[in-house]
């Protein structure tokens, strides 16, 4: 069974840095895309930023330029690096990968930015 956990989640003032990681864990073969997810409070859960099983990524346009998206194969680990925080950025927020054809999704790691 596959298993993604995330971590780094926390909170911070806005203007500063938080750097999320995720890492999966279980019997894997091999891990295509992953991506982060995030869901702030009333609001539809949406994509942050995604990469794939080589170095192709991709962002939210209200996160490019601030954040990026890194994984270490090796570790079958993935990270979000978080710069220049603001009070919008405020969410729970969700790893998901492609692990031998079956998505799966973390529980979830608390971000909040405070003004």
């Amino acid at each position: 069974q596959v298993q993604l956990v995330e971590s780094g989640g926390g909170l911070v003032q806005a203007g500063g840095s938080l750097r999320l990681s995720c890492a999966a864990s279980g019997s894997i073969i091999s891990i295509y895309s992953m991506g982060w997810y995030r869901q702030a409070p009333g609001k539809q859960r949406e994509l942050v930023a995604r990469i794939s099983s080589g170095v192709s990524t991709n962002y939210a346009d209200s996160v490019k330029g601030r954040f990026t998206i890194s994984r270490d194969n090796a570790k079958n680990t993935m990270y979000l690096q978080m710069n220049s925080l603001k009070p919008e950025d405020t969410a729970v927020y969700y790893c998901t990968g492609l692990v031998d054809g079956m998505s799966y999704w973390g529980k979830g790691t608390l971000v909040t930015v405070s003004s």
